[in-house]
């Protein structure tokens, strides 16, 4: 029985079907009242006990199999076809619909321009880090939590452990260590933190940070440098706040705060209701970090930042779930076609 149902699979397969004719010949010899089909299933009772179950299960698939070949040629010669005197020439052809580029790069592309108008270049660098550039030269002590498994993608390579960069300082280490001052850099590109998924936070999110080490560089250089950054982004009427706080490898060390643009600072979820949302991180270049790379902090000295693309995006053009950057739905994405 086994075989026989073989064979017929086989038959099915190579049976030619180029009209309704040939269609309708294989309806009566496979799945007609009187066809192969209804005599199979008529022999199962004469099968064994014990094989009923699986010669059953082979003769539900032979009959999904010739069903499927039917219902697929009865659509393919049922289905109208064009001619030449049904094809109307004069019609004007239908417009292709227009692409749009990425919110995210939107606003990475302006804040690279932006920074280029006050001289600032372009630095990249590689995703995968060691720890040397990602951690050690950026003054992140050993036991530093920023080293455990909770916040950094840890991976293996030929032996060695490396991360997947929580940020692109390691591109700013790259760039003090084979450039000798002035310098002034942004890093633009894409970090991994090891963080729940929300509204607010993402395992995987993009960074610009920015370098500037020269003479007499201060930290009144830098605040000055913020707020034309905060109000050619957002507006003239933009205001930023900078709140102490602690980096490895920034002493002092401030976080910054953006007038939120989202409820014209009157207070929404996304602000917390504060009317405030923290946008990046900076402070001086602290004097460890410039002698690791090879830099005379008793002649230079510099300050260096930090921002989330997805936060500028999101106050930029309120949007109040950072997840929907990496969803890929078409009708956020849509909102943005024309945009340059």
């Amino acid at each position: 029985m086994k075989d026989k149902i073989d064979s017929i699979i086989e038959e099915i397969n190579q049976f030619s079907i180029e009209d309704t004719q040939a269609l309708e010949k294989f309806r009566i010899q496979y799945l007609g009242t009187k066809g192969l089909l209804k005599d199979l299933f008529g022999e199962l009772k004469s099968v064994p006990n014990e094989e009923k179950k699986e010669v059953g299960l082979l003769l539900n698939g032979l009959r999904t199999i010739a069903e499927e070949k039917y219902n697929t040629f009865k659509e393919t010669l049922d289905a109208p076809k064009a001619t030449a005197s049904s094809i109307d020439t004069s019609r004007p052809g239908e417009d292709s619909s227009v692409g749009s580029r990425h919110p995210l790069m939107l606003v990475r592309s302006e804040i690279i321009e932006i920074f280029n108008r006050i001289g600032y270049t372009v630095s990249e660098g590689p995703e995968i880090e060691d720890d040397w550039h990602n951690f050690s030269a950026l003054n992140f002590p050993p036991e530093h939590p920023a080293r455990d498994m909770q916040d950094t993608f840890f991976i293996q390579n030929e032996g060695e452990e490396m991360a997947l960069r929580t940020h692109t300082s390691s591109v700013q280490v790259r760039v003090m260590e084979n450039q000798k001052p002035p310098i002034r850099t942004i890093s633009p590109g894409r970090v991994f933190r090891n963080e729940a998924i929300s509204a607010r936070a993402h395992c995987f999110f993009h960074q610009v940070e920015g370098l500037y080490i020269d003479k007499k560089v201060s930290f009144a250089d830098l605040k000055q440098t913020l707020l034309y950054f905060a109000q050619e982004m957002f507006g003239e009427k933009a205001q930023i706040r900078l709140r102490p706080s602690y980096f490895p490898f920034t002493e002092p060390s401030a976080e910054v705060d953006v007038s939120c643009s989202i409820c014209n600072a009157k207070g929404c979820n996304v602000c917390k209701n504060t009317g405030w949302l923290e946008i990046l991180g900076c402070g001086m270049v602290d004097p460890a970090v410039l002698e690791a790379c090879g830099i005379d902090s008793k002649e230079y000295s510099g300050f260096a930042f930090g921002m989330g693309i997805e936060r500028i995006t999101q106050l930029k053009y309120k949007v109040n779930d950072l997840r929907l950057y990496s969803e890929n739905d078409v009708r956020f994405l849509k909102q943005f076609t024309g945009s340059l």
